[in-house]
């Protein structure tokens, strides 16, 4: 037999496997041992893996109001939980430490799913109005195995699921958590592929976060809403904004929110959105949505 035939790995071995990660359109190719683009998730033996599982930076009592959620459970408070890592690269993210970071670049504590569920009990043991617990602060479906597990257990106990993401899964990581999430607030980043390659994003991630909304509109077991950030120079036109309720408006009644943008990371070249600008695109979007908040300002 020849080496050929036997493969590159010594005495016939098969040569480690190159795996490629399913999660999200970057479908980044991954050598053994190697980081995906999100820095979550790894080659582990020819099977990518969520390198950050149970692995939390972030944990807080918050009200649903600060999600954003306007529309849901209004005065209730859910236990939030970040990671760390994120599969885009938003210049203005204001949460950059932990989203833009791997595990070895911050420091984090390892929560079980079970341990998580227990903790929001004990949440809501204390204070009656805690209803559930948030995946949020970065990007919570780089670990979509761990909001999945989460979520079954909590549902269990009683609990509500609550989903702060920028939308950009694939589509069989939307079929994990069917059914499971009860709330979900989607940052819509814009409306056409020059906003989203600003934000890094691979092709086709407009249409990747766009099915994903409308996935989650569909889904009778989840309260929908959508928030997007005004960035001067971005995503700050009527055309964008008018768009985009448009576009919200024909898939049922989603909550859409128009945020004010303030000088972070990277994008510290231009000043905080003007607040009458951020009134008056939400004046645009009420023409098309009914229900229309502004945030930031």
């Amino acid at each position: 037999m020849s080496a050929g035939e036997k493969g590159a790995g010594e005495k016939g071995a098969p040569a480690p496997a190159v795996a490629v990660c399913a999660s999200c359109p970057r479908r980044c190719r991954l050598a053994p041992g190697a980081l995906g683009a999100c820095r979550a998730r790894r080659n582990v033996g020819g099977r990518v893996v969520p390198e950050g599982y149970g692995h939390l930076t972030s944990l807080a009592l918050d009200p649903v109001e600060k999600k954003p959620l306007a529309r849901w459970r209004p005065g209730s408070y859910v236990v939030s939980v970040g990671s760390y890592g994120c599969n885009l690269a938003c210049p203005f993210c204001q949460n950059h430490d932990i989203a833009q970071a791997g595990s070895g670049d911050v420091g984090w504590r390892e929560v079980t799913p079970d341990e998580l569920v227990e903790m929001a009990l004990a949440a809501r043991r204390r204070d009656p109005r805690v209803v559930g617990i948030a995946h949020t602060y970065n990007e919570p479906l780089v670990g979509w195995e761990y909001v999945r597990d989460c979520a079954r257990l909590a549902r269990e106990a009683g609990l509500a699921n609550v989903l702060v993401s920028n939308g950009c899964a694939c589509d069989s990581v939307l079929g994990e958590l069917a059914g499971l999430v009860d709330a979900a607030n989607i940052d819509l980043k814009g409306f056409s592929d020059e906003v989203y390659r600003a934000c890094g994003a691979p092709g086709g991630a407009l249409d990747c976060v766009r099915h994903t909304i409308e996935t989650l509109a569909a889904d009778p077991a989840c309260h929908l809403e959508v928030t997007t950030l005004v960035v001067p120079g971005l995503s700050d036109s009527e055309e964008t904004v008018g768009s985009i309720a448009r576009w919200l408006a024909g898939l049922g009644d989603v909550t859409y929110h128009v945020t004010r943008f303030f000088p972070r990371w990277r994008m510290t070249d231009r000043a905080a959105t003007p607040v009458s600008d951020v009134y008056r695109l939400a004046e645009v979007a009420r023409r098309s949505l009914p229900h229309v908040y502004v945030g930031n300002c």
